[in-house]
């Protein structure tokens, strides 16, 4: 979880590989919209701010983050890509619906990761409330989504 100190969007350029010979796939949860695009503008900023060219970032929708599994594989499998980003929030409700989406979500991640050669980058806010999720995809604590970004950047450098 991060901390008041923690600020999900800072990073170090000259730390990180030039992003510009790079493909990246993006899939995206429409459910919590408001925070799943604020996770993708962050993480498009930042992949572009280090030099990734726009035509070689693919942005993909699925229903939620439970379908983030299934849509990261298929743009494994048909896009070429060199990293995916999987951006979710799920946000915890009065039932065990959060707990069984979560853990299946991450499990799949988890998956997909070790059975292909082709990162895929946990970007899935598993909160308490919208306030926390907001907190996380913008607000306070910064975007998640670049911190994501940055990851996938340096995966995909590993990968090559």
């Amino acid at each position: 979880m991060a901390t008041e100190n923690k600020n999900l969007s800072h990073y170090d350029k000259a730390t990180i590989p030039n992003a510009k010979n790079f493909r990246f796939g993006i899939v995206v949860s429409e459910w919590n919209s408001n925070i799943t695009h604020n996770l993708f503008k962050g993480a498009k900023e930042a992949l572009l701010d280090c030099g990734a060219i726009e035509k070689n970032i693919i942005k993909w929708d699925v229903p939620g983050s439970f379908e983030l599994v299934f849509g990261a594989k298929k743009m494994i499998e048909n896009q070429n890509v060199d990293a995916v980003i999987a951006i979710g929030s799920v946000i915890q409700g009065e039932t065990k619906h959060f707990d069984f989406v979560c853990s299946a979500t991450a499990q799949g991640i988890k998956d997909l990761n070790v059975q292909h050669n082709t990162p895929v980058i946990f970007c899935v806010l598993t909160d308490n409330t919208m306030q926390q999720a907001i907190e996380r995809s913008g607000g306070k604590h910064g975007n998640k989504g670049t911190e994501a970004a940055i990851a996938a950047i340096k995966m995909a450098a590993l990968g090559k």
